[in-house]
């Protein structure tokens, strides 16, 4: 064959036209082959061709006859000595760290390992067997895509609504899809998934890694598969168990993207930079291993054959060398520029910042982020914890980073469960945690606010079970967090008792409903707003089945639920006052007698202090002034809304609370409450409450007030405005109303 020196850039297979040029980079390697395979299946390659040309420690090499399609892999040379960190080991055939597709998915057998498995000196001496017939393998890819007109939506973080969800669970099971697309990238992309993901009101989907993975070989010998994909092979190649087979995974992908864009909605992708899937001194050899050990991975320094582990998960990446950097920076700028994403959520993102042992602010990873012109202008999402020493870093990351907040997770389901002491803690992560980002010059939307996500309980089970039910996991029920700070109303797991069913569907709509009137940026963990169970499982990662796949065969709760979710969207989408761009002062501000937010107790006076520090204190109302916003739209004009008044009440009775007088002339008009099983459906009438006069909170419920000028009334009963339209209007949502009026007790 053909061979021409080539070039050390770009890294990876790189097809320009004519030819493909081969690039891999290994400081420590003594020889690099080429391994050029006869197709996918193939358990043999069909020649191999040394690297002769190396420039600064880039092998590379150009092959004219070469063309897409072409499959193939990297045999490394260099010594085997775990004791200084080095696994070379050329019996293996390793993935192209920068392959765009991979060929097939890991062939689970011992050869993939690079030592004897099971010898008693463990992996101190080589494994000489050829792994060739199950190595994933690398293929070269032609990059050209016709994108048309496809623009990123581009939506400003205060009107951000994010959906996480998995490309497979979403649509494995949607009966309007043909069977060969669900599951599938076309699936998500299709016309019934789009229509409902827009119905919803989502700006964005947060999709779990989409990174090509291997399962871990432990999960695979009990008959499971790693679902969630937290377990990366490829930083640059799709997942190909999500493609349809009707075009290569990377088109199939764009085209979702691109589907996505049309209707508005961006894609958020999760990634796992911090660790991958070869783990720890005993696991398998695929890639960075044994391209070059000591390079990508942090190893204990006095103990080079052992790793460091931030992550739990056997390994670290090396944040500290140049190349990790770059190949971290060339796959994330590689799927915006490329796959056309519009941002990232780091897993355990705090360990991609341990320059030596503790978490650093200032280290390279956020430099280079903060630099770069392309990553620092899409969306940036931490995971601000990993499980090494000191690293929970809630509210540390720099200003460009927004942050999944695991103390607003913790605080709102501590207040429905009933827990004292909890109201203080309530109203700051109402209101935007600013005690934890307004110090930097953030803004609420640095805040991510959720009640759940993949990883836990769902909604659903939150109020279902007391305890974790993971034994389908196969671990003895030893996997998954013990403390998830649910309540299961009464009762274990599924119940037949109604007064059961109901209190628990009206927690999962208290919870919704906090979650969408708090500031911040809400994320709502697919399948919640359909009630979806995971069977009390809430470490469901391995579960490839109807555990983690939504059932779309919706029961009339169900139903009353996604419509409840719908309305919500709404809602917060036309009120300024629930998605602020700045915090609150919590003062007059323009010689107004009314404060931007204030808070109540049942007594509709301001809480005072003891109040606010009470253990049996489970009540609280909140006034945010609609006209006290302070903030100007993109064109300049003054930012001017409803002022709300939200109640909420965690008691396990009801409690009459006075409701704040406002300006005369005004009423308080109800929005919904969650008391109601119907809270969402549409009704024609506006029920009117008067300031100073009282209204029966129900026992752990939520009730949204908007502040409406009296109207003039032709007849009918005091106290309610004249008819209005029944068609809920996209502009303003708050022009219907889900539940019958409430009697006004005063």
């Amino acid at each position: 064959m053909r061979t021409l020196p080539g070039k050390p850039f770009p890294l990876g297979a790189t097809w320009d036209g004519k030819g493909v040029n081969f690039s891999l980079f290994s400081e420590n390697a003594e020889g690099v082959e080429l391994c050029i395979f006869p197709d996918r299946e193939a358990s043999v390659e069909s020649v191999r061709i040394p690297l002769t040309e190396r420039t600064n420690h880039i092998w590379h090499i150009y092959l004219p006859e070469a063309r897409p399609g072409w499959v193939y892999g990297y045999r490394v040379h260099g010594p085997y000595d775990p004791a200084r960190g080095l696994r070379f080991n050329p019996a293996k055939v390793l993935l192209d760290p920068y392959t765009k597709e991979v060929a097939r998915r890991v062939r689970w057998n011992d050869t993939l390992f690079a030592y004897p498995l099971g010898d008693p000196q463990e992996d101190l001496i080589p494994d000489n067997r050829d792994n060739a017939a199950g190595a994933p393998l690398s293929v070269v890819v032609d990059p050209a895509y016709i994108w048309g007109s496809d623009r990123p939506p581009r939506t400003p973080w205060s009107e951000t609504v994010i959906y996480e969800t998995h490309v497979k669970g979403f649509t494995a099971l949607h009966p309007e899809l043909p069977p060969e697309i669900r599951g599938t990238y076309a699936g998500l992309a299709s016309e019934p998934a789009i229509d409902y993901l827009r119905s919803l009101g989502v700006t964005a989907v947060e999709l779990l890694p989409v990174h090509h993975h291997a399962s871990e070989h432990t999960l695979v010998t009990r008959g499971l598969t790693n679902y969630w994909g937290y377990n990366t092979l490829s930083y640059f190649a799709p997942d190909n168990r999500y493609g349809s087979g009707t075009m290569t995974p990377s088109n199939e992908f764009k085209m979702m993207v691109r589907c996505l864009h049309d209707a508005g909605i961006e894609v958020i992708l999760d990634v796992v930079y911090n660790h991958t899937c070869e783990g720890n001194h005993l696991g398998p050899t695929l890639s960075l291993k044994g391209i070059d050990n000591p390079t990508y991975y942090r190893l204990v320094e006095k103990d080079p054959r052992y790793y460091m582990d931030y992550t739990g998960c056997g390994n670290t990446l090396n944040m500290r060398h140049p190349q990790v950097l770059q190949l971290i920076m060339d796959s994330l700028r590689y799927w915006v520029l490329e796959m056309h994403v519009d941002g990232f959520r780091f897993d355990l993102a705090s360990a991609l910042a341990r320059e030596l042992h503790e978490v650093d602010k200032l280290s390279a990873f956020f430099d280079v982020i903060q630099q770069d012109p392309v990553i620092s202008q899409v969306k940036l999402i931490a995971e601000p914890w990993d499980v090494g020493e000191g690293g929970y870093q809630v509210g540390n990351f720099p200003s460009l980073w927004t942050e999944w907040n695991g103390l607003y997770r913790d605080s709102i389901r501590r207040f429905w469960k009933g827990d004292g002491r909890q109201v203080a803690e309530l109203a700051t992560r109402l209101s935007g945690s600013s005690d934890l980002y307004e110090q930097e010059g953030r803004r609420p939307h640095a805040s991510i606010n959720f009640i759940t996500a993949h990883d836990g309980f769902t909604l659903n089970d939150l109020v279902s079970y007391n305890e974790k039910h993971n034994e389908a996991n196969l671990e003895e029920n030893r996997d998954g967090n013990n403390d998830n700070i649910s309540w299961n109303c009464g009762e274990e797991g599924p119940t037949d008792k109604p007064e059961i069913r109901q209190l628990r569907l009206r927690q999962m709509r208290n919870f919704l409903a906090t979650l969408l009137v708090s500031q911040g940026v809400p994320m709502i963990c697919g399948g919640d707003e359909i009630a979806r169970t995971q069977r009390g499982n809430n470490n469901a990662y391995c579960q490839d089945n109807d555990t983690t796949w939504y059932n779309w065969d919706l029961s009339d709760d169900q139903k009353n639920l996604l419509d409840f979710t719908r309305y919500l969207v709404a809602l917060r989408r036309g009120q300024p006052a629930l998605r602020r761009r700045k915090f609150f002062h919590g003062r007059k501000i323009r010689g107004s007698e009314i404060k931007d937010i204030s808070w109540f107790s049942p007594t509709g006076h301001e809480m005072t202090d003891e109040e606010w520090n009470a253990d049996f204190v489970r009540t609280l109302g909140v006034r945010l002034s609609g006209d006290l916003i302070d903030e100007r739209d993109s064109l300049g004009r003054p930012l001017v809304g409803e002022t709300l008044l939200i109640l909420f009440n965690a008691h396990y009775e009801a409690v009459p609370f006075v409701l704040p007088a406002h300006r005369k002339g005004a009423h308080w008009s109800l929005l919904f409450d969650t008391a109601d099983p119907r809270a969402g459906a549409f009704r024609p009438r506006k029920s009117f409450y008067r300031g100073g006069r009282s209204y029966t909170v129900e026992g752990r419920s939520l009730v949204l007030f908007s502040l409406q000028e009296t109207q003039s009334r032709s007849g009918g009963e005091k106290g309610h405005a004249s008819p209005t339209s029944s068609t809920l209007s996209s502009e303003n949502p708050t022009a219907t109303m889900a539940p019958p009026p409430v009697k006004d007790s005063g």
